[in-house]
Formats: C-alpha cells, structure tokens, sequence
C-alpha cells in the first residue's frame, strides 16, 4: 500500500508532467509558422539537454528548468514583438506561483548569447538552460542549423562558416556546468573536424581557367 508520503509525491510529479505537456502544447502553437533554427523542436532539443544537465545537479529546481528551457525562446526578440516576457507570463499566470514566474523569466533572459556576452546566470537553473540552449548551437545539429538559418537569410558559404569563428567555436568555454562542459567538449570537436574536412574540400576545388 502507497504511504501518504509517496502518494503525495506521485501526485505532484503527476501534476509537473501535465504542466510539462501544456507548455509543449503552447510552444508548438506559438511556433507553428516558424520553421528556422528556433522553431519547437529547437525548443523541445533545449529541454531535453537541460533535463540531461538537471539530473546531474541535484540542487537544482527541475520545474524551473524544465519550465524554462520550454519558454527560453517565447519572447526572443528575433521573432515576436513582445515586452517583460509577455508570451512566457501568459503561459505561466495561474499554473506556478509569481515567485515561481519571476525565477523562470530571470533564467529565460539569461540565455541569449547576443545579449548576455561575458556574463554567468545568477542562479543554478539558468545556467542550466544556458547550457542546454548553447549545446543545440553545436555538433551535427549547431551545423545543420547555421547552414539552415544561412540558406533562409541569404548568406553564402563563407558567410555561414565565418558563424562558427564569431559563436559556435566559443561556446565550449563558456560553459557553466560540469555535465555542459563534457557533452560541450564533445560536440566541439565535431565542429573541428567538419571545418577541418569542409576547408579541405574546397581547397580541392579546381576553377575555371586554373586547370
């Protein structure tokens, strides 16, 4: 039989996965036209990660995290014209508390990298997210990205590489967690070895008149 302790404990974590799957339902409808890099399954990839990263810090809120990876890209300003997080809060009013809101959006505003340059979230879980976000800029999938959002917005080849100088081969050292740090390493050494191939390939490359 279910001690009173365990059953309560079932009971909560019943309720955190329906708000989990509300907020999925809510990205995929907040994203349905948008099929760039940040579209809901960037989204759901972040989450993933940041859950990955959560199991190995025990200190951390996963309701936050989880909650805040979900939302990172609600407001970003490269896609809606919103103000104070107004898409996050609008999922957010009446399902957690408002303190509980405030955490959440201080982890979101942390994770931009445009924005926040040289600067460390100031709690736990936004390092978290942080990490999860910057994660999906590396490896095959940061790749498959970079050329994607390139080809969208008119970008050459060069241009697309040059992506990877001025972000993606800075991430690995601006990692905040332990675990980021090891799946970072990881996928960094897949950018390498991509450019390392791509730049052989086109040095192969014979042009008309050089023959």
């Amino acid at each position: 039989m279910m001690s009173d302790s365990n059953r309560e404990k079932a009971f909560f974590e019943k309720e955190k996965d329906l708000l989990i799957e509300q907020a999925v339902v809510y990205i995929r409808e907040l994203f349905r036209d948008n099929a760039g890099g940040h579209d809901a399954e960037h989204t759901l990839r972040v989450w993933h990660n940041a859950m990955l990263i959560a199991g190995s810090e025990p200190a951390c809120d996963r309701k936050i995290t989880a909650l805040a990876a979900l939302l990172h890209d609600a407001d970003d300003h490269k896609l809606f014209h919103t103000g104070n997080n107004e898409n996050a809060r609008r999922f957010l009013e009446g399902r957690v508390s408002g303190d509980e809101t405030e955490k959440i959006c201080t982890c979101i505003n942390s994770v931009s990298f445009s924005r926040n340059r040289g600067k460390i979230p100031e709690i736990l879980e936004g390092k978290i997210v942080q990490d999860a976000d910057r994660l999906d800029a590396m490896g095959a999938i940061g790749i498959a990205r970079t050329f994607a959002y390139g080809g969208e917005h008119g970008r050459s080849l060069e241009e697309s590489v040059q992506h990877f100088h001025e972000k993606l081969l800075l991430l690995k050292d601006l990692m905040n967690t332990d675990m980021g740090k090891q799946l970072a390493a990881e996928r960094h050494a897949f950018l390498e070895a991509f450019l390392k191939e791509l730049d052989g390939e086109l040095k192969e490359q014979v042009l008309p008149g050089e023959e």
